[in-house]
């Protein structure tokens, strides 16, 4: 492979995966949409002059023709991600658009040798659990009559005890946002066509993706984009719930190379890959060390808030990518500090997560606890 197609290249995971590329020596194209409200000023100046750039959306024949013209490779990331209930977009972008380009290499015969798509943590739901009575389970979501007394832990369906989290391992598959069944919607959709039609093929589960050029303007940008724009307004950081649900994040750039080394190792083919951090943190635990990034002295805010559909303890293992000899390399604590010298060089900044936050709490997505 040497003429390899970004779609969402334009975007955050998609441009630091063009980096890595253009470093390795391919030949890039860019598919994007150039979306208002992740680009509202077009095409970033961070993509390198020797990309070649085309506007369009991955639901249009046409569009996807010009991009794949003389490409032999296609790492997929185009994806529609909100907290926002347009329910209907999600299965519109991520499950037509991806299933659209396999469509159009089985009818026009293009000769394709790999597919990367960007799938996502979403796929697990609620996640993986122990029961000490009932064993290993894959809880639904939380109840909102759960969460409006302020109970947070997820409970055992069977006995009602509270449920002891597990690393998610790739085997067992729950979602229960529209984001995550159209994520796992395309991902079976693309084995399938890929076996098919002899297109290899593979997904990658992203954890949490931290780091520079996550866009300001999306209400999905993220946990570091909202704690450090409060923080560097001296406004607390608001944790929800007790501050005590856990992630995993990885950094961007770790997320790039998992991306580069699964389009060129054949082992990776028709398997879906956890892309994962070194650890789980709580929202707490990060809001804090946003805030000694920052230099402030400010305490996060606990205030019984939450979002509603969010899931509790997510914390994915990374053994499987890890085989391939993949490594998050990089810390918390420094995808931290990078990110917060970036906002600052910013221009024009100013407090997004206020307007973004008025938006959800109309929506009834962030939600408050009675007690």
């Amino acid at each position: 492979m040497n003429h390899i197609l970004v779609t969402g290249g334009a975007g955050f995971i998609g441009s630091h995966t063009v980096d890595h590329l253009v470093a390795k020596g391919y030949r890039v194209r860019v598919l994007d949409s150039l979306q208002e409200r992740v680009h509202p000023h077009g095409w970033p100046a961070y993509i390198p002059e020797s990309v070649d750039k085309i506007q369009g959306d991955v639901r249009n024949r046409a569009d996807w023709l010009k991009a794949l013209d003389g490409i032999d490779g296609v790492i997929h990331l185009a994806a529609y991600q909100d907290y926002m209930p347009d329910f209907s977009t999600f299965h519109h972008v991520n499950t037509v658009g991806g299933t659209l380009l396999y469509e159009l290499i089985v009818e026009r015969q293009l000769p394709i040798k790999k597919v990367v798509l960007a799938s996502s943590q979403a796929t697990y739901g609620e996640g993986k659990y122990r029961c000490g009575e009932h064993g290993l389970l894959y809880p639904n979501s939380r109840p909102d009559a759960q969460l409006a007394r302020g109970e947070w832990e997820v409970r055992c369906p069977h006995c009602n005890t509270e449920l002891e989290h597990q690393r998610i391992t790739e085997d067992t598959v729950n979602p229960h946002t529209t984001y995550g069944i159209s994520k796992y919607a395309v991902e079976m959709t693309s084995f399938s066509l890929g076996r098919k039609y002899d297109i290899p093929t593979t997904n990658m589960r992203y954890s949490i993706v931290q780091g520079p050029r996550n866009s300001f303007f999306n209400a999905y940008s993220g946990i570091c984009r909202i704690f450090t724009l409060r923080v560097l307004h001296d406004q607390p950081p608001v944790c929800y719930e007790d501050g005590q649900s856990l992630r995993d994040y990885i950094y961007v750039g770790d997320v790039a190379r998992a991306n580069v080394l699964c389009l060129e190792d054949e082992r990776a083919d028709f398997r879906a890959f956890n892309v994962a951090g070194q650890r789980g943190t709580t929202t707490l635990e990060y809001a804090n060390m946003v805030i000694q990034t920052a230099g402030r002295h400010i305490e996060p805010l606990v205030n019984g808030d939450y979002r509603f559909g969010d899931t509790r303890h997510t914390v994915s293992s990374g053994e499987a990518l890890q085989s391939l000899g993949w490594r998050p390399e990089t810390p918390l604590e420094q995808v931290i500090a990078e990110y917060v010298e970036w906002v600052k060089e910013q221009p024009n900044l100013r407090d997004f997560y206020a307007e973004t936050a008025q938006k959800m709490r109309a929506a009834n997505i962030i939600r408050r606890a009675q007690s």
